[in-house]
């Protein structure tokens, strides 16, 4: 199984190493790592592989939307599938 993460908010140090080290604890591994900052903004998108994912997707979601705020950012997971039905025209 796949899934999208999206990591957005102001830019600050060692943003990467903290969601790449919390998701690495989890069983993740990144597959795919897209990010830049835009004006003070960091953007990031990441491909993460869940075949070795310790406990559900959803309780995943939502340890990194708290993670999210503890950093100050924005960090969403979602389902590859859904994520792609949600782009298809």
């Amino acid at each position: 199984m796949k899934a999208v993460v999206t990591v957005t908010g102001k830019d600050s140090k060692g943003i990467i190493a903290k969601v790449s080290t919390f998701l690495s604890e989890k069983g993740a591994n990144i597959e795919d790592i897209s990010q830049t900052i835009m004006g003070e903004y960091f953007v990031m998108i990441m491909m993460v592989n869940l075949d070795e994912l310790k406990g559900e997707l959803s309780t995943l979601a939502k340890e990194c939307a708290t993670l999210g705020k503890q950093i100050g950012m924005t960090i969403y997971v979602q389902h590859e599938d859904i994520f792609n039905a949600m782009h298809s025209i």
